[in-house]
């Protein structure tokens, strides 16, 4: 589910290769994975500044001392920006924020073993370089100015583009960081089933996960203050995509979504072409004129793919995109969640059930609410934190009927205890990190460097 693309470089025309993209993600209960994704801000121990690029001490440091550990290095114009391994990969965002995209994985048990192995091994060579990692949704210190940007042609196209769509584009993607958790699908119906659940449950994840409740040293207002950058981003490409809920949902509709989606680039023999706010239906037809005449690969369909950012995105699989990044225990949470309630017949039932008569106007109250009032949030006769604790429930029963046990004979339900804490305590973790700012903090967040790294 996750590292280089192996898509053709044959052109296409034709949208039904588009829709057979998405169909060709089908697969048969037994082939089904679970493909974590996490990132975490780097800091340099002695004045906790984000580190550069470059130098010593810098990320690309970082990321050629992972090689001892059997991690392939993967160049952009002679820089080292990424690293692969046995189905898995380490990227940057724009910052240098840095991502564990894991191996699509058959159980919970094997998630965490890879997620705490990166963890083990990030630590022995940043321990080196003076480096330290924190898990939260939101840059708690340093300023949109204070923040570096990595080499890489892609994030130079998306960083001119942002400001002409939305205000808050560039501090998504400086200075947020997420975990999610990628989900296959038996059909097209499995699909849209899967989708609609999971869109009208991603605010609750969101609550459940908020940890962004500090801009620039100080309180901003919110508890997922990530989550709240999204609506103020870039409306062509973000969103609780409510066609996912009208009849006759299908492939078809998403390729059409899609293609109203704006470009940001083609990629032509190692050079990003700038085709911002450009037309990928004119591309179809080779009217695209930044590269008159040429028709797109699938290689640039996939890239396209991956430049749509609702709350919920299909691929060849689905992925959950609401949480805020945590520590090590909340990042094998997330996928504990979602596999729980998708991957169980019963479970999957019950979760359409909790959520098949929301309105839109719910739906839409849920997502712009949840950031700022998160579990708090009023809905119908109760709070969002009912909506979660029903939801875990659900999501409990479907892992104890999952059955899948490690050397131990233990399951997976054990992966939702941070969750069922949060839930039960009805504190967040940014309510968390706000009565220590408030305690014995005494008004800093430097200490959450020292207390909440990895």
């Amino acid at each position: 589910m996750s590292g280089p693309s192996t898509a053709s470089d044959a052109p296409i025309s034709d949208r039904r290769q588009l829709v057979e993209v998405l169909a060709s993600g089908a697969k048969p209960r037994g082939d089904w994975r679970i493909g974590t994704e996490h990132e975490k801000f780097g800091f340099r121990l002695d004045d906790l500044r984000p580190p550069a690029f470059d130098g010593a001490r810098g990320i690309e440091a970082l990321l050629k001392g992972l090689t001892r550990f059997g991690w392939a290095p993967y160049e952009e114009n002679g820089r080292v920006i990424a690293l692969t391994r046995e189905g898995a990969s380490v990227t940057l965002e724009p910052a240098g924020q840095l991502e564990l995209s894991g191996a699509p994985l058959e159980t919970l048990h094997q998630t965490c073993k890879e997620v705490g192995s990166h963890l083990r091994e990030v630590r022995a060579v940043a321990d080196a370089l003076q480096l330290g990692f924190l898990g939260m949704g939101f840059q708690p210190k340093w300023a949109r100015a204070d923040m570096p940007w990595m080499p890489k042609g892609r994030y130079q196209i998306m960083k001119a583009y942002m400001p002409k769509v939305g205000h808050l584009g560039l501090d998504m993607m400086t200075r947020t960081c997420t975990v999610q958790v990628n989900l296959d699908y038996a059909s097209e119906a499995d699909m849209v089933k899967k989708f609609r659940v999971s869109l009208a449950l991603q605010p609750i994840a969101t609550a459940l996960f908020a940890d962004s409740p500090f801009t620039e040293g100080r309180p901003n207002g919110y508890q997922s203050y990530r989550s709240h950058i999204w609506t103020d981003t870039d409306p062509d490409r973000t969103g609780m995509l409510d066609f996912v809920f009208e009849d006759g949902f299908g492939y078809e509709r998403y390729v059409d979504y899609l293609l109203d989606v704006p470009m940001y680039f083609v990629h032509r023999d190692g050079h990003y072409h700038d085709a911002s706010g450009k037309s990928f239906r004119d591309f179809l037809q080779g009217r695209l004129d930044v590269l008159p005449g040429a028709l797109p690969s699938l290689r640039d369909w996939n890239d396209h793919m991956t430049t749509a950012f609702p709350e919920v995105r299909l691929k060849k699989y689905l992925e959950m995109r609401g949480a805020d990044s945590g520590p090590w225990n909340r990042i094998c949470a997330l996928p504990a969640f979602w596999v729980g309630l998708l991957y169980d017949d019963a479970a999957l039932d019950a979760a359409w059930d909790l959520v098949r008569d929301f309105t839109l106007e719910e739906r839409h109250a849920l997502r712009d609410g949840v950031p700022r009032h998160a579990l708090d949030l009023p809905f119908r006769h109760g709070r969002v934190r009912d909506l979660a604790r029903a939801a875990l429930t659900i999501a409990h029963e479907g892992l104890r009927r999952r059955a899948r046990a490690d050397a131990c004979g233990t399951d997976e339900t054990g992966f939702l205890a941070p969750l069922l804490e949060i839930a039960e305590s009805g504190q967040t973790p940014a309510q968390r990190k706000l009565e220590l700012f408030h305690g014995p903090w005494q008004g800093r967040v430097d200490p959450v460097f020292r207390e909440f790294a990895y």
